[in-house]
């Protein structure tokens, strides 16, 4: 009998409670501002979905992606994009799950022994870092590339890759679509000006360079699914998608990501049948006969000016005694960064002079002339050298292979749209590999669509 009391006061006590909860939150709400009471109802909804569903949150992440400069959080004096926010909700929630389900696995995906080995060589050179500060922040990122790729690996499964791509694509063409109106109609700084006309496009990353890494870490999977997929409406939302992306590249005038694009449709060609391979030749062929015009002075002068300095990036003069001119100042300007970056490295050889501090130190190697850091030495390679030495960029050098292993092997053993992802993502890391000659694409939370890309290959 009191057994039986009991029970009976617990199944009304709960739902009396949860009744007094919900009257409180629903007084609570009622006494906040309205924007406050939205973002708590819309955050309430978005935590119970995420905890229900976590490959769900995906989708915010990714569509945040090129937001990065648009808002987010700042702790301790680090700032924390939209991006990062959602990826903290993801992991959070699938961990949750498997503790309520009482089924904590640790996955173990092919890349995870090059991350760590990576992440090892990166704390090896904290000793020589001269603020713990920015490489607590660096390492962090790296961090975040290691849990988004872990929880793409683990959850994501095929039925997932259809809205997965979609999402992807559809940023890509807002972007797009965005750069096109900033070109077309002459909005943004001065110095993006071109042909006193136009301006170029750099949509919401305050800047070309990153804006045209963008578009080409998308446009491969918009190649692969509008040559691969079987579907008609499919290939041609992926064919709508890729011309509007490639508009936007161009408009982007940015050469390191128009010679990361090239080399990404030339390898993505060349990996997906003979016929293509044939193709490629013929696109290469094309170019040397562009070679040709151009030496015969046949070609646009503008395209022709375009890429006149590009030599000067391989044979790294001495900018020291370089004369200085409107048109070569951002030529000049990222071979000054590049010599900084050697110097460092080759004060500090082996461990670098710490992950992140690359900037911190860079006054102290500053080439006359050019004494303000641009964030990055506009080179991956040379920026991993200088901050983690000899040591790390061998197992960065390591980790990319293995990623762009992975991505050869996915496509030999996908078929269908498995397969045209696995085109995509090697392609994505072709781009970014040699577009990373140039610039620094590890910026506005890239990483983690890179990171989502590498865990798809799973």
């Amino acid at each position: 009998m009191n057994l039986l009391a009991i029970r009976l006061r617990d199944d009304t006590a709960r739902p009396l409670l949860l009744g007094l909860l919900i009257l409180a939150l629903g007084l609570a709400l009622a006494r906040c501002p309205l924007p406050w009471a939205a973002a708590l109802v819309a955050g309430g909804i978005g935590g119970l979905l995420l905890l229900l569903r976590p490959v769900w949150g995906l989708i915010p992440l990714l569509l945040s992606v090129p937001l990065a400069r648009l808002g987010g959080l700042t702790v301790a004096g680090m700032r924390i994009s939209p991006a990062e926010v959602l990826l903290a909700g993801v992991v959070l929630a699938w961990l949750i799950q498997m503790a309520a389900q009482r089924e904590i696995r640790f996955p173990h995906p092919p890349l995870l022994l090059p991350f760590l080995l990576l992440f090892g060589a990166m704390l090896a050179s904290l000793p020589g870092a001269l603020s713990l500060r920015t490489a607590l922040k660096e390492l962090i990122k790296w961090g975040s590339m290691l849990a988004a790729y872990l929880f793409v690996a683990a959850r994501v499964e095929r039925r997932h890759l259809g809205w997965l791509m979609g999402v992807i694509l559809a940023a890509g063409c807002g972007q797009a679509l965005l750069g096109i109106t900033q070109f077309l109609t002459g909005r943004g700084p001065e110095w993006f000006l071109l042909l006193g006309r136009f301006m170029r496009a750099y949509g919401t990353f305050e800047q070309p360079n990153p804006y045209g890494g963008y578009l080409g870490l998308t446009l491969p999977l918009a190649i692969a699914l509008a040559f691969e997929l079987r579907t008609w409406p499919g290939r041609l939302a992926a064919l709508a998608a890729l011309l509007l992306m490639a508009a936007a590249l161009v408009m982007s005038w940015s050469r390191g990501a128009w010679l990361g694009f090239a080399a990404a449709t030339l390898v993505l060609s060349v990996a997906r049948s003979r016929r293509a391979a044939i193709l490629a030749g013929a696109a290469i062929g094309l170019l040397a006969l562009a070679l040709l015009l151009n030496s015969a002075h046949l070609l646009p002068p503008m395209l022709t000016q375009r890429f006149a300095g590009l030599p000067a990036y391989f044979t790294v003069p001495d900018v020291t005694t370089a004369e200085v001119t409107e048109a070569n100042y951002a030529l000049i300007e990222r071979l000054a960064h590049w010599q900084a970056a050697i110097r460092m490295w080759a004060d500090h050889p082996w461990l670098g002079v710490g992950i992140g501090n690359y900037t911190v130190v860079y006054p102290a190697y500053a080439l006359p002339h050019w004494p303000e850091p641009l964030g990055h030495a506009h080179n991956t390679y040379l920026n991993i050298g200088a901050e983690t030495g000899l040591v790390g960029l061998v197992v960065y050098v390591i980790f990319w292979i293995a990623a762009l292993w992975q991505a050869l092997r996915a496509i030999r053993s996908a078929s269908d749209l498995s397969r045209a992802v696995a085109l995509g993502a090697l392609g994505a890391l072709v781009h970014l590999s040699v577009h990373s000659v140039f610039d620094n694409l590890y910026v506005h939370t890239m990483y983690l669509q890179v990171a989502v890309l590498l865990g798809l290959l799973v």
